[in-house]
């Protein structure tokens, strides 16, 4: 039978549907993720508009805080809408929000506007977009799902790595800011557009050919379907949703004082950017795609706990590499990894853990652990850099935050299914 044929159980067996390759819907959740995750890359944007129309950074700054904010709520929304109506037009309202808030930030005359534009705009995007890739990837893949996702959502780290640098050093240079604004709302128009017609969802009882579930594999997913409220009833969630929201907060906190840090350490500009643009991209990515393919062999809980437990020691190690530059990338590196697990893993294990049916609005709920930490990350350390007037602080203090979240990690179990009354 072909590899390129869909298999769903019916009644007299095994029956063939044809259709493409299932890993065409890695590449559709790769496509959309790429144009998505240049949201990371908002750095390259900054110098220039503030150049152009003498903003300082903390009002530009809101332009990311206000993206990431609705980001978090609208992935709650458009979790549920994907639920219930399937990947397609969710997929679709995000592609067009992005490439739309792109566009329109070529327009830019005024902080509001931007806000408006690349914050609210671009958030509502990023929502709905990102909202697809994981269910689509736990359904069609429930014997790889950790690697189905980490591939999908890796594109997110790789896309700041792709689009940071050409924006930075090669379309804002040769074409301006507006006309770079509007290049890329083309480019990300097409990927996404590629994206949410790659992403649907298999027929219902779909299997791989040959594929049986293993009950005593560790990442054996549940077969029972969580609703949303029934998901709040377990404390798995809770102790999870403390775990993601520290554990993305000591990320974050040392990610958004990584570039001052830097710089007060003596790294030249070159460096700076080869560090935040590349090094910490594709640590980003790595850590979303290995690390879930890890989670396929070991259980999600393991590699979050270890990933973790990485991350506690590596944050101040980073802060110890000073102006050493390979330690120094070294230490970015791990950090990065570390953070991008988070976002691939939990995916994954949210599917195990309460169900595929519900995935999309299950994971948008455990998912607002993140948008919390966007917020309260990189303001700790910006107020602990300003008591303290050195980076040591905010640095020990992520280590502080990754330790309270290992400790809810070891505390979280695979929730059990609920009892029925009869």
């Amino acid at each position: 039978m072909a590899a390129s044929r869909m298999q769903v159980e019916s009644p007299s067996g095994t029956v063939p549907q044809p259709g493409i390759s299932r890993w065409w819907r890695v590449v559709g959740g790769l496509s959309m993720n790429l144009a998505l995750g240049t949201l990371y890359a908002w750095s390259a944007f900054v110098a220039p508009l503030e150049k152009q129309f003498g903003w300082k950074r903390a009002d530009t700054s809101w332009a990311f805080s206000i993206a990431v904010i609705v980001f978090a709520l609208t992935f709650v929304v458009a979790g549920r809408i994907q639920d219930k109506f399937g990947p397609f037009y969710c997929s679709l309202a995000g592609g067009l929000l992005v490439s739309l808030g792109f566009f329109l930030c070529s327009y830019t005359t005024s902080l509001t506007y931007l806000f408006l534009c690349f914050g609210v705009i671009g958030g509502l995007g990023n929502g709905f977009g990102y909202a697809t890739p994981i269910p689509v990837m736990a359904k069609w893949f429930p014997d790889k799902r950790g690697l189905a996702v980490g591939l999908a959502v890796g594109g997110y780290g790789a896309g700041s790595a792709i689009f940071g640098p050409l924006s930075q050093l090669k379309l804002i240079p040769a074409f301006g800011l507006p006309v770079t604004f509007q290049i890329l709302s083309a480019i990300f128009l097409v990927m996404t557009m590629v994206g949410a017609f790659l992403l649907k969802n298999p027929p219902a009882g779909y299997k791989p050919a040959g594929w049986k579930p293993a009950a005593a594999s560790k990442s054996a997913a549940t077969t029972y379907e969580f609703s949303p409220g029934e998901m709040l009833r377990t404390p798995a969630f809770y102790l999870m949703w403390a775990a993601y929201a520290l554990g993305c907060s000591a990320g974050l906190m040392v990610i958004s004082q990584l570039v001052p840090f830097a710089k007060s350490v003596g790294v030249a500009a070159a460096a700076l950017l080869t560090m935040t643009m590349v090094v910490g991209a594709c640590g980003s990515a790595s850590g979303r795609i290995l690390s879930g393919w890890m989670s396929d062999k070991v259980g999600r809980i393991n590699v979050l706990r270890l990933m973790i437990g990485i991350s506690m020691v590596a944050m101040p190690a980073l802060y110890a590499a000073g102006s050493n530059l390979a330690a120094l990338y070294l230490a970015v590196f791990v950090v990065y990894w570390c953070y991008g697990t988070q976002l691939s893993v939990n995916g994954a294990a949210t599917a195990d853990f309460w169900g595929i049916k519900n995935a999309g609005i299950n994971y948008g709920m455990l998912f607002t652990a993140w948008g919390v930490a966007g917020i309260i990350g990189p303001a700790i350390g910006g107020r602990l850099f300003d008591k303290y007037h050195n980076y040591q602080a905010a640095f020990y203090t992520a280590a502080v935050l990754a330790a309270i979240a290992l400790v809810c990690e070891m505390l979280a179990r695979r929730p059990a299914a609920p009892q029925v009354s009869r």
